[in-house]
């Protein structure tokens, strides 16, 4: 067992990660409600040995912060106005110039309640060709979990109404049950 492993153990959190390892994939990471949503699931997947990718703003990314942030998978993103580029299409392209990409997204877009996920991990998937993977923070049970993958559609309606309905399992898992919503 590793150091994150340890840690997890020692916080009294069980990793259940069973979908299968990939070298590329979306990892859909619900409910999002907390930032300790971030550590856990870092420590999940580093746990097995497993890295994956974030997004995070390209501000962050200073001396010497960036250093940490690239270590631990983070992919500064440009605005669209300095890359000529969508959001989507950054990614997209990422994952066409990686061997290896499992990045890790919160459908949510925020901590506070919302009704209306972001659509953005579904067309990356599409675009990209590469499944969903479905991630649990489950705080109630104290679980990490990953064990069904999504493959997308390419209907994004249908499939954000499939993967919300997965999540409706899960209305306590997070740390703040009032502000997470699957609601369909």
């Amino acid at each position: 067992m590793n150091i994150w492993g340890k840690y997890l153990k020692w916080r009294g959190w069980s990793v259940e990660i069973t979908a299968p390892f990939l070298d590329k994939c979306v990892i859909c990471v619900a409910p999002h409600t907390s930032n300790w949503d971030f550590i856990l699931g870092l420590a999940a997947y580093k746990s097995l040995g497993r890295n994956a990718n974030f997004l995070m703003k390209k501000f962050w990314f200073f001396f010497p912060l960036k250093y940490l942030l690239k270590h631990f998978g983070g992919i500064p993103v440009e605005s669209k106005k300095k890359s000529g580029k969508s959001l989507t299409e950054q990614i997209i392209a990422d994952f066409d110039r990686r061997d290896y990409m499992n990045l890790a997204v919160t459908p949510e877009g925020t901590r506070s309640y919302t009704e209306q996920w972001r659509t953005g991990f579904l067309y990356i998937a599409y675009g990209a060709k590469v499944p969903i993977e479905l991630g649990v923070i489950d705080f109630k049970n104290k679980r990490i979990i990953i064990k069904d993958v999504y493959h997308p559609t390419g209907d994004v309606e249908e499939d954000m109404k499939n993967i919300k309905k997965y999540y409706s399992q899960f209305p306590d898992a997070a740390l703040y049950p009032e502000k997470f919503s699957a609601k369909i």
